[in-house]
């Protein structure tokens, strides 16, 4: 089915366990995507919310309001509105980039609590807010909040986690995206229903909350050996190392970890270096994955979830419970791909998801396409039908937050050598975060326009990045991240731009064949 990778007599098979330290480390850590999964629940929710389009929006309170509007399509279609939501991701994409130098030079904690701390800036702002232009500041100190969490807390994981259990570990950070947007999508509903309409408020300073966890949480967690060794304390690392993998023989993988180091320190520009043929396996999944991730659709449906259902003729507390039950569906399957990504691997996850998003997707585009129509106007919508949209929605989420949601954060953290590590998942973020924004930014526009062919849209190119996955991604699982770049010496495409020399350690790599997929070259 898949290309894969099998450990043979690989001797870097690094001794250590599954500590409750570093298990509990990686739970405070894996928080920090609280902020960005709050943020995606309840700006969705917000905007749905009839007192809150009244005073910030009331051109399309009006045109929500006006009886003689019949297309469905349209009813929110406000580029100042789309801006409320998208202002945020423009701020992440350049909050990574500064990010960067900040992780590399002072550590991954530091990074952490200066997410924390514009994000809690940004939810007091947004909490208060009296006009659209204190929204727009509030949200755009949310941005930087999220674009130094995203930057850190991936690396964090995949530098902490034994390299056995490193799939589930990082995945915890998707795991409290989606626990982020449930929170944020339950709460909407009960504050929805506060009388005078003032519960957005709440909802949008409520931020406040998961922003104080990763705050403290940066200030208590201990900061990673891979970063203690890049700014010279040898020691500390040894002592740091052996606590997380709980044994006494940290020798073979500190001697690593330290010679990686000292490889990266002779790189005065990581940028610049980014550009070297040898990383072009890493430059290309560090743009190519985040950039399939935002065009599965996924962001369509969560940041809109109650929008969406609104238009395809939920009422407004019908839409917002309809969004939770896609939160609960997100969570749940979140924990299926902690269960399964260091069993089954990252390659069968990603196929699997793929070909589930793209049968709901072609449902659901047949179900609003016959309902609706060209001109927007459904008539009355019986209960079954829209509960079979729902229903497909929902499959739709589980098949993304078992794949592309979790491993869109997994891979590119976990395949990044130490001297390209904190420039490479800026790009990665600065990726995701640019198409984030343009999704975020053109999807009313698109909804309106495209009717029901938004989602045959978004199905074109989940068929183009499962064959992308199928073709160029090696499998990953269970190969120690010091050890990451024999897997591009031994890929049939990527291997004519790595060389020998390149990754001269270890070894023990080879191709599993077996009709499955193209052979080595």
């Amino acid at each position: 089915m898949a290309v894969g990778i099998a450990v043979g007599d690989n001797k870097k098979a690094y001794p250590g366990n599954l500590t409750p330290f570093v298990t509990v480390t990686c739970i405070v850590a894996a928080m920090g995507g609280l902020i960005f999964g709050y943020d995606i629940g309840i700006s969705g929710g917000v905007t749905a919310m009839p007192s809150f389009l009244k005073k910030f929006f009331p051109s399309v309170y009006r045109k929500q309001q006006e009886d003689s509007i019949s297309n469905q399509y349209c009813q929110y279609d406000s580029q100042t509105l789309t801006m409320f939501t998208s202002s945020l991701y423009l701020a992440a994409l350049l909050a990574s980039l500064v990010a960067s130098t900040t992780t590399r030079k002072f550590g991954r904690k530091l990074s952490m609590l200066f997410g924390g701390i514009l994000f809690c800036a940004g939810a007091i702002i947004n909490g208060a807010a009296k006009a659209v232009w204190m929204l727009i500041v509030g949200r755009i100190l949310l941005g930087f909040g999220i674009g130094f969490a995203n930057q850190s807390v991936p690396l964090y994981l995949s530098e902490m986690a034994p390299y056995k259990f490193r799939g589930a570990l990082n995945i915890g950070f998707q795991l409290s995206i989606t626990v982020g947007i449930l929170v944020a999508n339950v709460l909407n509903y009960f504050f929805a229903k506060i009388h005078g309409g003032w519960g957005w408020r709440l909802s949008l300073g409520g931020a406040m909350v998961p922003a104080l966890i990763i705050t403290v949480g940066s200030l208590v967690l201990p900061d990673t050996p891979n970063s203690m060794i890049e700014r010279g304390q040898h020691d500390e690392a040894r002592e740091k190392l052996r606590r997380i993998r709980g044994v006494e023989d940290v020798d073979e993988e500190f001697r690593d970890l330290v010679a990686a180091s000292e490889a990266s320190m002779k790189i005065e520009h990581p940028w610049r270096n980014l550009l070297q043929r040898k990383y072009r396996p890493h430059m290309t999944m560090a743009v190519m994955i985040p950039f399939f991730q935002q065009l599965t659709g996924i962001n369509v449906i969560m940041f809109y979830a109650p929008v969406l259902f609104n238009t395809i003729g939920f009422g407004s507390n019908a839409s917002l419970m309809s969004a939770v039950i896609t939160g609960v569906v997100n969570v749940v399957a979140t924990m299926v791909s902690i269960y399964g990504v260091d069993k089954w691997g990252r390659r069968f996850l990603f196929l699997e998801g793929g070909f589930q998003m793209l049968i709901c997707q072609a449902v659901v585009a047949a179900c609003i396409g016959a309902k609706f129509g060209i001109n927007g106007n459904p008539g009355e919508l019986p209960k079954w039908y829209a509960i079979v949209v729902v229903l497909f929605i929902c499959i739709y989420v589980a098949g993304f937050a078992w794949s592309w949601g979790p491993l869109g954060w997994l891979v590119p953290s976990e395949i990044f050598p130490l001297e390209i590590r904190s420039a490479a998942q800026s790009i990665n973020v600065s990726v995701n975060m640019l198409f984030t924004f343009i999704v975020a930014q053109i999807f009313l526009t698109m909804l309106c326009h495209l009717k029901f062919g938004l989602f045959l849209f978004f199905a074109f190119f989940v068929v183009l990045m499962s064959i992308f996955v199928y073709y160029f991604l090696p499998e990953t699982k269970g190969i120690p991240i010091e050890e990451m770049g024999q897997v591009w010496k031994t890929h049939w495409f990527w291997a004519r731009y790595v060389a020998d020399e390149d990754y001269p350690i270890g070894g023990g790599y080879e191709m599993t064949k077996g009709g499955q997929g193209p052979k080595n070259v």
